[in-house]
């Protein structure tokens, strides 16, 4: 097999497939696949690797779009967003994290420099394999899935500014030696200085149209960031910066640009595949007769990571007022190494700063901790819930930072509890507002909530898949709990939660399909949305309207226009006559689209209906007066006790006239305005009536109907 390496990289590629097929069963990142593939296919095991430096060319390239694709997505808008927090765990994280680990290393005698490289190297956390976890158990939108990204993207940041020190270091200790260390670093700043230069200039005047012009062909798009994120990184290590940076900076200068997100995303397959070769030539290398030397500091490094970083996390977010459940699901996300710290460690290992033996440490610290923390995050609710009492020393008696935004006042009566103000969360509180009804909105998205608060809508600052949030939410004054969350999960953990806080209330869920439709009924939610079905049923509602019949080209000053009318419009129920349009500006409906059928020329008393598509005619200013008429909002009451269903049971007395006698006979509903569902008789429960049922004496009939009319005949019963 050696001296073809056609053959060497397809034997690597069978192997990486098999294990990927593994670790898939297994739930593990490819991550630690890729590196046992490297160990397998390495001289330890079956010796098949030969063509050292093919697979380390393909590992520098997969290297460099890795951190172009860093760069392009570097959201510092994300940061912004969920407040200092990110800032202020990222870098609160990075500084006692090294400063521990430093002294760890020195416990166990190691050098100051190799020490220095250790302490790093724990600091860091994979953003690929967070995100791919938080996105897999659909927590990426959450509150500690938001935080933690973005402290991820300091973490990131900070990487990137140790590698420029390494190489920059790197450089002057090589100038030190030769005795011109001055000029040496005084020659390094003025080449990044004029190599950030030249990247802003491009950045503000020749990028920019560059991709607009490229997209045309998705293919050139992506050959031209390809070359991009190689020549600047090739640039820069011409510099004497490392490739890595250019790469990184490559990304940055299109991260403004409106491609980005489809160049991320088609490069994306393409970086997978490439970091393949750098962490089979990393495994392939690992000299595991010095790893050996290294199991024991490894399990305390480890130990540390998988523990000590959570805990330090937890407690900066605690500090800042953030309840525990919050802070223990984004500490999670920092109990492993990431691909950036043995990144760093393969760059200090070549610049000769440390040794192989710490090499193999760091990377036997780096295969047990994201293994580990795998499994945490996925199990992070049975988790917390197991170790939720002794983590209230890390929770404020005020978590300010959550109950900050909240602006629920004590005994505010309240229609709904609208979970997730999202898009479609959104779009129903605004329908909800239209029909006048007092909403308290949940959510964990500070800016969604201040603009909603400025609405009118009382707010909730935190996670609805946290429980300790219910006993903030009033369930006693509540007539609806809605969730706009499509989230099987948290759903289900919502029904529950409802259900053991004995929640008397009704219950709305979102559904993704007809499957978990079926799942929120049978768990008790009273209905069920399902988005995407009643859009497409709208959708195929507009196409089969009358607009069709209308002319394409008129010459004459007259126009045509389609009115849905809404359910809160003040037009619903209404008829032909008693719409409000401006018949002195020569407006007049042609037909009236219901269900696919059409309806023309409707008469004065033709009624309209929620759902309804008017066609109007008009001149355009008329038309214009008329759309705004027929959806100014209905002026909706919510009902009153006394305007609501109960439900009450009435006595037939032993005396009785209605003894003998069918409902049918006595005309139950219209002499008594209510409606009879069942009879107790005895021990015997009639749950099916018809109107041929017989009343006995003795009986005891199951009633239904307005709060009044029950009232009223209880006032006179038995019958």
């Amino acid at each position: 097999m050696h001296g073809n390496a056609f053959v060497e990289i397809a034997a690597i590629l069978g192997i990486a497939t098999v294990l990927g097929l593994v670790g898939q069963k297994l739930r593990q990142p490819l991550l630690i696949m890729f590196l046992a593939t490297g160990i397998l296919a390495g001289p330890s095991v079956f010796g098949i690797i030969g063509s050292y430096e093919q697979i380390e060319l393909l590992a520098h390239i997969g290297i460099a779009i890795l951190l172009f694709i860093v760069g392009l997505r570097l959201d510092l808008n994300l940061i912004r967003t969920t407040g200092p927090v990110s800032l202020a765990t990222g870098l609160g994280q990075i500084v006692f994290t090294s400063a521990i680990g430093f002294l760890i290393a020195l416990a166990f005698d190691m050098p100051l420099l190799t020490a220095a490289y250790v302490s790093v190297a724990l600091t860091f956390s994979s953003t690929i394999i967070i995100v791919k976890l938080l996105s897999d158990k659909k927590e990426i939108d959450s509150l500690h899935g938001q935080i933690a990204i973005g402290f991820l993207i300091v973490q990131d940041i900070a990487a990137i500014l140790a590698l420029v020190a390494l190489t920059t270091f790197g450089s002057a200790a090589g100038a030190a030696e030769t005795g011109t260390a001055f000029q040496e670093g005084l020659l390094i700043a003025v080449e990044g200085l004029g190599l950030l230069g030249v990247i802003a200039f491009l950045t503000k005047y020749i990028l920019p149209p560059l991709p607009r012009r490229l997209s045309h062909s998705q293919e050139l798009l992506i050959l031209f960031a390809i070359t991009w994120a190689v020549g600047l990184g090739a640039g820069s290590e011409w510099l004497g910066f490392s490739k890595e940076v250019g790469a990184f900076l490559a990304g940055i200068s299109l991260a403004s640009s409106g491609y980005r997100d489809a160049i991320g995303a088609r490069l994306t397959t393409l970086r997978d595949f490439l970091l393949l070769f750098f962490f089979i030539d990393l495994g392939s290398r690992l000299d595991w007769s010095a790893v050996g030397t290294q199991v024991g500091p490894a399990v305390l490094f480890s130990l540390f990571v998988l523990i000590g970083n959570p805990l330090i996390v937890l407690a900066i977010m605690g500090i800042m007022g953030y309840r525990r459940r919050t802070g223990f699901l984004a500490g999670l996300t920092v109990a492993q190494i990431s691909e950036f710290s043995l990144i760093l460690a393969a760059l200090g290992l070549t610049l000769g700063h440390i040794t192989p033996e710490t090499m193999g440490l760091i990377t036997l610290v780096g295969v047990v901790t994201i293994f580990a923390s795998t499994y945490m995050i996925l199990y992070s609710g049975p988790l917390y819930s197991f170790l939720s009492g002794p983590l209230k020393v890390f929770e404020r008696s005020y978590p300010n930072r959550e109950a900050a935004a909240d602006t629920l006042k004590a005994k505010t009566p309240v229609d709904v509890i609208l979970a997730g103000l999202g898009t479609y969360g959104g779009a129903i509180a605004e329908q909800l507002q239209r029909r006048r009804m007092t909403i308290v909105g949940v959510d964990f998205d500070p800016g969604a909530l201040k603009t909603w608060c400025a609405r009118g809508v009382f707010v909730l600052y935190g996670d609805m898949a946290d429980p300790e949030i219910h006993e903030q939410l009033p369930l006693g004054r509540a007539r609806w709990v809605v969730s706009a969350v499509r989230s099987r999960d948290l759903n289900l953990s919502l029904l529950d939660h409802l259900k053991r806080a004995g929640y008397e209330g009704r219950i709305a869920l979102t559904a993704a399909d007809g499957k978990e439709t079926d799942l929120f009924k049978k768990a008790g939610a009273h209905v069920v949305f399902r988005p995407h079905v009643d859009a497409a049923e709208q959708a195929a509602d507009a196409l089969t309207h009358a607009m069709d019949l209308m002319p394409d080209q008129v010459d004459w000053p007259v126009t045509f226009l389609e009115s849905r009318i809404r359910t809160g419009a003040s037009a619903a129920g209404r008829t032909i006559r008693e719409l409000p349009l401006p018949p002195e500006a020569g407006v007049f409906i042609l037909a009236v689209s219901r269900g696919g059928r059409i309806h023309y020329n409707p008469g004065p008393d033709f009624q309209v209906f929620p759902g309804d598509r008017l066609v109007i005619t008009g001149p355009p200013e008329g038309l214009e007066e008329a759309e705004k008429r027929l959806d100014e909002p209905a002026g909706w009451d919510v009902p009153d006790t006394a305007e609501r269903f109960q439900i009450a049971e009435i006595g037939v007395a032993g005396d009785s006239k209605l003894s003998g006698r069918t409902l049918a006979d006595i005309n139950f509903r219209q002499a008594y305005g209510v409606t009879v569902i069942g009879l107790r008789r005895g021990d015997e429960r009639i749950t099916t009536i018809s109107p041929s049922e017989k009343l006995l004496a003795g009986d005891s009939l199951i009633v239904i109907g307005l709060a009044g009319r029950i009232a009223s005949l209880e006032a006179k019963g038995p019958l």
